[in-house]
């Protein structure tokens, strides 16, 4: 037993710290997994039972102004975002096909691993949209879907920070802040009642080319060699297929299947009344 012990702490020190980026792994949140597990077991744990019961007694919250306002917050994040990723990469310097990681301190270096850090905290950020659901008592909302997807992103973002920060992996926040700053523009925009959302599935259909964009992207490392480790790949080739599975089947049920009045986008709801406007559920 006390063999066993000694090789998993082994196992555990070489990959928590031999495996890790120096640069980035004492920085707050990233030098082990347990911060990063311990908040998604804190928003399991809410969406789930805390918040359920809180709210059983109550009656839905009106977080209109709330949602409209970390709506706003979320658009500008993720444009900045995207932005850095652009001038920092993948604007002209980064090669599309195979980008290996500088993991120098140099400034720039150093700047690519802190968007990488911001992507991290936007992913802790998004997990609020759940929060929303529960407050507002939308339990119904809290999918398979919705839930894997938030709580896996950010274990991600971790790993991306503290294994690779930067290189050819940056591409998939440079795609997932643009589809982020579209979709909570259209959240934006559905809360006002501007106008009726004629786009509402061209929005899914946005995401699921996403995945298949990020998929192709990663599959490029299997056929060449410029230092990216492949490890991450390994990872996220197969969490792309299923995401495109998961968010394939909802789309179909959405929009195909049982195409109707009630609208359900990324799990928030709404419905069209009678005069074509559109109000939150």
């Amino acid at each position: 037993m006390a063999t066993i012990i000694r090789a998993m702490m082994r196992g555990y020190r070489f990959i928590n710290e031999e495996l890790a980026d120096s640069r980035t792994n004492n920085w707050f949140m990233i030098g082990s997994p347990w911060p990063g597990l311990a908040i998604i077991g804190i928003y399991l744990h809410f969406i789930y039972r805390l918040g359920p019961s809180i709210m059983a007694k109550r009656k839905p919250m009106n977080l209109d102004r709330v949602m409209q306002i970390y709506d706003l917050v979320q658009i500008i994040l993720n444009s900045y975002l995207f932005y850095k990723a652009l001038v920092l990469a993948w604007l002209k310097d980064y090669n599309y096909t195979c980008e290996p990681i500088d993991y120098s301190n140099s400034p720039k270096a150093i700047e690519v691993a802190s968007t990488v850090y911001l992507y991290f905290i936007l992913k802790i950020l998004d997990l609020l949209d759940t929060v929303f659901f529960v407050l507002r008592k939308k339990d119904n909302q809290i999918s398979f879907l919705h839930v894997y997807h938030h709580a896996g992103m950010v274990m991600g973002g971790w790993g991306g920070v503290k294994y690779v920060p930067g290189g050819h992996i940056t591409f998939l926040g440079l795609v997932n802040a643009f589809v982020h700053m579209v979709m909570y523009s259209h959240y934006l925009i559905m809360s006002l009642r501007i106008t009726k959302p004629w786009w509402k599935k061209y929005i899914t259909q946005l995401q699921l080319f996403q995945f298949f964009l990020i998929l192709v992207h990663f599959s490029q490392l299997f056929f060449r060699d410029c230092g990216f480790p492949l490890w991450p790949v390994l990872v996220f080739i197969p969490q792309n297929l299923f995401m495109i599975v998961l968010f394939g089947d909802f789309y179909y049920k959405t929009y195909v299947k049982k195409p109707n009045k009630k609208l359900t986008v990324n799990g928030r709801a709404y419905v069209e009344t009678s005069n074509g406007k559109t109000k939150t559920q």
